[in-house]
């Protein structure tokens, strides 16, 4: 007889140990929610109000990354945009990425930046004829040469 009869132990009460193993579930449920969930439900409410709230003129950006200028806002779903000259397009509303208002400048230009492109352009000499001291003038991101 050398195996000794094993003996039940007597447990913890069951409903506290319950609430235990619940915890950590509930603390991840409530990280999700603070960090994942509700910033996504904010961020779709707010991209709602904004393509709700077009109307002819806006400027928008759609998300195949094309600009243009709303001509027609034909139902709640579906706006008609011009994205050149004689080219207007039918467009989901939801595919709406940015709406940039009539006077807000496109990403990164500004109204000013036509004028300091004038006076760039033109010659910037001193007063004593030589052209040494004058600046060069801004070079096109997409021209590989000097400008002339």
């Amino acid at each position: 007889m050398l195996i000794s009869t094993a003996y039940a132990q007597a447990g913890g009460a069951p409903g506290g140990d319950m609430f235990v193993q619940l915890m950590p579930l509930l603390l991840i449920f409530v990280v999700f929610w603070f960090f994942l969930i509700r910033p996504q439900q904010k961020k779709a409410k707010e991209h709602r109000e904004m393509v709700s709230n077009v109307r002819r003129g806006d400027q928008v950006v759609t998300a195949g990354g094309m600009f243009g200028k709303i001509t027609k806002v034909i139902d709640e779903t579906t706006v008609q945009i011009e994205l050149a000259e004689n080219v207007r397009v039918k467009v989901v509303t939801s595919t709406l990425t940015d709406v940039l208002n009539k006077g807000a400048p496109v990403s990164g230009s500004s109204a000013n930046d036509d004028d300091k492109d004038k006076d760039s352009s033109g010659d910037k000499s001193g007063s004593d004829g030589g052209g040494d001291d004058a600046k060069p003038a801004k070079k096109s991101l997409f021209s590989f040469g000097s400008k002339k």
